[in-house]
C-alpha cells in the first residue's frame, strides 16, 4: 500500500469519528411547541378577563372542606356548557367531567376545591367575608388561603383552551374537581366512589399547585419526591383534677403533657436517621378552665410528616409509647393516643418520565430561567393518592407572587412573603391564571397530541 493510499484511508477515518457534526442525542431534541402555544395563547387572550372573573367569583364565595357545594355546581355548569360528560357528587361533592375525542391516551387533570378556616386579611377589594361554624361548631371565617381558588379558574381555562382545539387532539380528557384536599380526605372519598372504575382510568394525571414563595411567570417542580406523608394524631393526657393550691392531692395532667411535648421532640432527633427528613409538631395543647383549678384532662393535637413508610411507621409507634410511658411515670390513667387514619396523606412522587417529558415543554414556553428545580418539602397532598393507584402522576408549583413584591422579599430586612394559609396570602390572579393554564394546556396536548 502506498504511502499516499494509507494518508487517504486515515483521513477517511477521521472523517467518519463522532464529532460536532453529530446528530444530537434523544435528549437533547426541544419540542416544537409555537405553532400550538400560538393557539393556546389566542384563546387564553379571550378568555382572561372571563377566568378572572370566575377567580374572584370562587375567591368571595369559599366553601371549607366537604361543604364545597356551590363551587362544585358552578363547575359542573361550566364544563357541561362545554361540552363534557358531567357527574356530580362523586365522593360527596366532587365532579368528574369526561370529553371524549377520539383513541388516544386518557389525560387526568386535577382541580381541589375546598378553602380554609381562616379569617382573610388581604386587603383586596374581593377579599372574602364569609363565616361559618367549622366541624368543632366553632364559628371561623373562610378564606381561600391556600389557592385553590386559582386552581378552579384555571381548570376551566384550561377546559376552555383545550375544547376549542380539539382538532389538535385526540383521546379521553378527564377533569376533576376534588373536595377536601385540606383534610386529607377528598382523594380517598373519589377514588373509593369509583373514580377509576366508573370512569375511564387515566394513562396520566396533572395538577398543579399555587406558590406563595415564587414569582409570577415561573413555576418550580421536583422528580420523584415532591411532598411528604402526613399523620393527625389526636392524644388525651388524663390526671386527677382538684385545687391549684394543692397540687399534691391531684396528678396534674398540664405538667404531664408538657413532658410528653418535650419528650417527643427526641424521637426525630435521637430516633430517626438524621438523613431520613421528619417531622413532629404539637400544634395545639388545650387544658383546665380557670387559673386555680388542676383540671382533670389536656388535649394535644400533632402533626407528623415522613418521607418513607418505615420511617412514619417508627414515628407513629414513638408518639404511642412515649405518652403512655410518661403518663405510667407519672402514675397517671393511660392517655389516648389516636391516629387519625381519615386524614392521612401519602407522599406525592412524581412519576420521573413524565415530569421530564412535561419539564421540557415548559422549559420552551417560560425559558429556562422560569422553570425551577426544588428540592421536596414536608408539606402534603393528597393527589399522591392518584399516583398509588399505579397511574403516573405529576404537580407542579405556579408562581403567583408579583415581581416588585417578590424583589422586596429579597432584599435585606425586606418584608416576607406570607405562606400558604396565611391569612395575607393574595396571588396575583391575572398573571398566575395566564401562566397556569397556557403550562397546563400545553403539558395535556404534549400528552394527546395528534
Amino acid at each position: 500500500m502506498t504511502r499516499c493510499n494509507i494518508l487517504l484511508i486515515s483521513l477517511l477515518l477521521l472523517a467518519t469519528r463522532p464529532g460536532s457534526a453529530d446528530p444530537p442525542k434523544p435528549e437533547a431534541v426541544k419540542p416544537d411547541v409555537k405553532p400550538l402555544l400560538a393557539l393556546v395563547d389566542g384563546k387564553v387572550e379571550t378568555e382572561i378577563k372571563s377566568l378572572i372573573g370566575l377567580y374572584t367569583h370562587f375567591h368571595t364565595h369559599p366553601e371549607l372542606s366537604l361543604h364545597e357545594v356551590e363551587s362544585a355546581a358552578k363547575i359542573a355548569e361550566e364544563l357541561r356548557g362545554l361540552g363534557f360528560t358531567v357527574t356530580e357528587k362523586v365522593g360527596g361533592t366532587g365532579v368528574v367531567a369526561v370529553l371524549k375525542n377520539g383513541p388516544g391516551p386518557t389525560v387526568l387533570v386535577r382541580a381541589d376545591m375546598d378553602a380554609l378556616p381562616v379569617t382573610e386579611q388581604t386587603g383586596v377589594p374581593y377579599a372574602s367575608k364569609v363565616r361559618t361554624k367549622n366541624r368543632e361548631g366553632i364559628d371561623v371565617g373562610v378564606m381561600h388561603a391556600c389557592g385553590h381558588d386559582i386552581h378552579m379558574a384555571n381548570l376551566i381555562g384550561t377546559a376552555r383552551v383545550l375544547t376549542s382545539l380539539k382538532d389538535r387532539w385526540a383521546g379521553t380528557l378527564m377533569l376533576i374537581a376534588q373536595p377536601a384536599e385540606e383534610i386529607g380526605a377528598g382523594a380517598r372519598a373519589m377514588l373509593e366512589d369509583g373514580l377509576f372504575k366508573r370512569f375511564p382510568k387515566p394513562d396520566y394525571c396533572l395538577a398543579l399547585h399555587s406558590d406563595a414563595l415564587a414569582k409570577i411567570g415561573t413555576v418550580r417542580y421536583s422528580e420523584g419526591l415532591a411532598l411528604a406523608n402526613v399523620d393527625t394524631v389526636d392524644v388525651t393526657v388524663y390526671g386527677r383534677g382538684g385545687h391549684g393550691a394543692s397540687p399534691h392531692t391531684t396528678i396534674d395532667p398540664i405538667v404531664l403533657a408538657s413532658r410528653i411535648v418535650l419528650d417527643l421532640q427526641t424521637i426525630v432527633s435521637r430516633e430517626v436517621n438524621p438523613t431520613d427528613p421528619a417531622v413532629v409538631t404539637v400544634g395545639s395543647i388545650h387544658g383546665g378552665t380557670k387559673h386555680n383549678i388542676i383540671p382533670n384532662e389536656v388535649k394535644l393535637q400533632i402533626t407528623v410528616r415522613s418521607t418513607k413508610d418505615t420511617v412514619r411507621d417508627h414515628v407513629l409507634k414513638a408518639i404511642d409509647r412515649i405518652c403512655k410511658a410518661a403518663a405510667d411515670g407519672a402514675r397517671a390513667p393511660a392517655p389516648t393516643v389516636k391516629v387519625n387514619l381519615d386524614e392521612y396523606t401519602p407522599s406525592t412522587l412524581n412519576d420521573v418520565a413524565l415530569t421530564r417529558k412535561t419539564i421540557a415543554v415548559f422549559r420552551e414556553i417560560l425559558d429556562d430561567k422560569n422553570v425551577i428545580e426544588r428540592p421536596p418539602i414536608m408539606g402534603g397532598e393528597d393527589f399522591g393518592r392518584y399516583g398509588r393507584e399505579g397511574v403516573p402522576i405529576f404537580m407542579y408549583f405556579l408562581g403567583t407572587i408579583p415581581d416588585d413584591r417578590f424583589a422586596e422579599s429579597e432584599r435585606p430586612a425586606g418584608k416576607p412573603l406570607p405562606s400558604m394559609h396565611s391569612d395575607s396570602y393574595a396571588p396575583a390572579p391575572e398573571p398566575s391564571l395566564r401562566t397556569g393554564v397556557r403550562t397546563m394546556s400545553m403539558a395535556v396536548l404534549n400528552l394527546m397530541k395528534k
